[in-house]
């Protein structure tokens, strides 16, 4: 006979009590909170996740969108999480054995998908933060995608939460999710979007408060972007070194 949820959790906390074992738990909807009664303690956002043909946003193309739409209130408590958004895309050539390695897609998979620009427009809209694990990325990838993600706020879940002084090893998703108690089917958009959202939403070891008001936090600190115009080439590495990043023919940035 198959063992019930209650009496498997009951096994998971029994194995956890020996102090020999440590059990990673499935991902599991979120329950939605209380609303504060004021209206304008609430915001919306949204956790994003692109899968691409590659690295390069001026040659690479998108073939997998996922959006996780959820409200959380000023002080970084995540209140409920939406019906996600999913699509996929058939790019201009075919998906590359290695990125079918890595994220479960195939060519087959994605023939005749399209993503349509409007309906992503209009789901964004309410969005008041745009959020990605690796924004770096992502939001280079949407924003020539889609222009309403260059009307956004962006956040970065990976760079403005400071991961190892919680005292986690490494600020990769699925190791975070490892070090926070669960697994999840990774590097399918929509599955790291609900994942990156549970992060936020629950208490860092040190301080208690959700990882979402420290990424707020951040997010809200002024930024700015700097290119390093004219540099010679032989200091490529000097500036790689320092955070810099290469801007290639057709990305619409100085080289």
């Amino acid at each position: 006979m198959t063992p019930t949820s209650a009496e498997l959790e009951a096994m998971a906390e029994a194995l956890e009590a020996s102090g020999e074992y440590r059990v990673l738990r499935r991902l599991a909807p979120r329950a939605s909170l209380a609303q504060p009664q004021i209206a304008s303690d609430v915001r919306k956002g949204l956790f994003v996740d692109v899968e691409t043909t590659g690295l390069d946003p001026a040659r690479d193309e998108i073939i997998e969108l996922a959006m996780v739409p959820f409200t959380y209130g000023l002080n970084g408590e995540v209140l409920e999480v939406g019906e996600a958004f999913e699509a996929m895309r058939e790019p201009s050539e075919p998906v590359s054995p290695q990125i079918t390695a890595l994220t479960g897609i195939t060519n087959d998979m994605l023939k005749g998908r399209a993503i349509d620009a409007d309906i992503v427009r209009r789901f964004a809209a309410p969005a008041a933060l745009v959020i990605a694990h690796n924004a770096a990325f992502d939001r280079r990838f949407l924003e020539r995608y889609c222009d309403v993600f260059t009307t956004k706020a962006w956040a970065c879940s990976m760079a403005q939460v400071d991961w190892a002084a919680e005292g986690h090893e490494g600020a990769r998703l699925g190791h975070l999710a490892a070090g926070a108690g669960f697994f999840y089917d990774r590097h399918r958009a929509r599955n790291d979007c609900l994942a990156g959202v549970e992060l936020l939403a629950r208490p860092l070891a040190s301080s208690g408060r959700p990882a979402l008001a420290q990424l707020l936090e951040a997010a809200r600190r002024a930024t700015w972007r700097i290119w390093a115009e004219g540099s010679p080439f032989e200091l490529k590495d000097v500036l790689k070194a320092r955070g810099y990043r290469w801007s290639s023919e057709g990305s619409g940035a100085p080289r």
